[in-house]
């Protein structure tokens, strides 16, 4: 039984004692961005207020608190993902920004003619663009895993697809379409077989899973604060200290260089010689208090929640003939998200006259067109779960949709 009390958590968050138009804000977008709790929406503004400085600049009493504050939150980071050092822990803006370096500054110097990169098809845009370009520049050569029918990538397709000249493997641990909890650990042990390196986009999966970097044997992992509590603007980028060590910077300017000449320069050792100019130190404060909110709840009961939730809802969609669900249906294979489309009706005006109820959803092609191409849809309805969802918002979700196929004429 799940430990998770939802009404009681959403009392920390403020957005949700506030009405919409006269109605109760239920927000079922979480897989782009989740509510902010007051316990991070005040440690940002306690920062702000009392120790705002340059952190790593100044010998000052608030540039030395700004550090304090920016070296804590690393270290809560290294903590919460299990990595060895902090020196193994980059900050960023935000996932897209982690994956743009480790191309730039991995796959630009290692990635040559003929080697190849291998994505899945359901990958986001910004675990596409990047590959495309070093692909591009260097010769290389780009190649997909496709899904099965239940969306999940078989064995069999990873043995076919990444091989001895595969030098980059990159994947989303979950989907942000289809929910699908990819074999994350069997794909990095045969792509390590092969000599590949690999990099996990974990946006999806930070917020919902405990996630332990040394036993995944990742080689990266890069996730975002702003899905997992925490404030916009701020992401994380774990790489082995080996291979962090082998890459140039890049980004180049103030705070990454050790020293500069004239015609040269030498720079800072890990992790600041991928951090130039100056930091988000209140985005840190921020992350590191949605990490220890997150912390104080439970990664496992957060987990359990999310499959009620998505139980609950799976059947009572399943039940309505006229929704078609993208995806695998088996609980252990997804996380805590639902696309979705209504016979009849486009998923924008699903997500409009939903909203017209207070009901938050996603719907478009999610930054993944090359997976709705593969599943034949031009765009999908998504709706994602948090630790301060209910099943009564499920129920008003449900009774929203069957609304939606009245204003169309549809009946219920």
């Amino acid at each position: 039984m799940a430990k998770i009390n939802p009404e009681i958590i959403k009392k920390d968050f403020p957005v949700f004692r506030q009405d919409i138009e006269g109605k109760r804000l239920i927000y079922l977008d979480n897989g782009a961005t989740t509510q902010k709790p007051l316990q991070v929406i005040e440690a940002m503004a306690e920062y702000n207020r009392l120790s705002h400085g340059n952190p790593h600049r100044g010998a000052h009493k608030l540039s030395i608190e700004a550090t304090k504050a920016y070296d804590s939150a690393k270290e809560k980071i290294k903590e919460f993902i299990n990595a060895k050092s902090t020196e193994e822990i980059v900050f960023t803006r935000n996932t897209t920004e982690s994956l743009n370096l480790i191309a730039y500054s991995y796959g630009k110097k290692f990635i040559s003619e003929g080697n190849e990169i291998v994505l899945t098809i359901s990958e986001h845009h910004s675990n596409i663009l990047p590959w495309q370009r070093v692909v591009k520049e260097n010769k290389g050569v780009l190649k997909y895993m496709y899904l099965n029918d239940e969306g999940r990538i078989t064995l069999d397709e990873i043995k076919n697809k990444i091989t001895n000249k595969t030098k980059l493997v990159s994947i989303g641990y979950m989907s942000n379409v289809l929910g699908t909890i990819h074999p994350i650990e069997e794909i990095i042990d045969y792509a390590h077989k092969m000599g590949a390196v690999v990099v996990i986009d974990g946006a999806q999966s930070a917020p919902h899973l405990k996630i332990d970097v040394q036993k995944l044997d990742a080689d990266f992992f890069v996730f975002s604060a702003h899905k997992m509590l925490g404030p916009m603007g701020i992401g994380v980028l774990y790489g082995k200290k080996e291979i962090l060590e082998s890459m140039p910077p890049f980004l180049m300017g103030g705070d990454m260089i050790e020293y500069v000449y004239k015609q040269e320069a030498t720079f800072a050792p890990l992790p600041y010689k991928f951090e130039a100019g100056t930091q988000n130190v209140e985005g840190a404060v921020g992350l590191k208090a949605a990490i220890e909110y997150l912390e104080k709840v439970g990664l496992n009961n957060i987990e359990e929640h999310e499959k009620m939730l998505t139980e609950y809802a799976l059947n009572k969609m399943l039940k309505l003939p006229y929704i078609d669900i993208q995806g695998p249906k088996d609980l252990e294979m997804r996380g805590g998200l639902i696309s979705f489309t209504v016979d009849g009706v486009h998923p924008h005006d699903v997500s409009t006259i939903l909203d017209s109820y207070g009901i938050a959803i996603r719907a478009g092609h999610h930054c993944a067109q090359p997976l709705m191409r593969f599943l034949d849809v031009p765009a999908t309805s998504r709706i994602s779960f948090y630790l301060y969802n209910t099943k009564d918002d499920i129920d008003q979700f449900i009774e929203g949709v069957k609304n939606v196929r009245k204003w169309f004429g549809y009946g219920s």
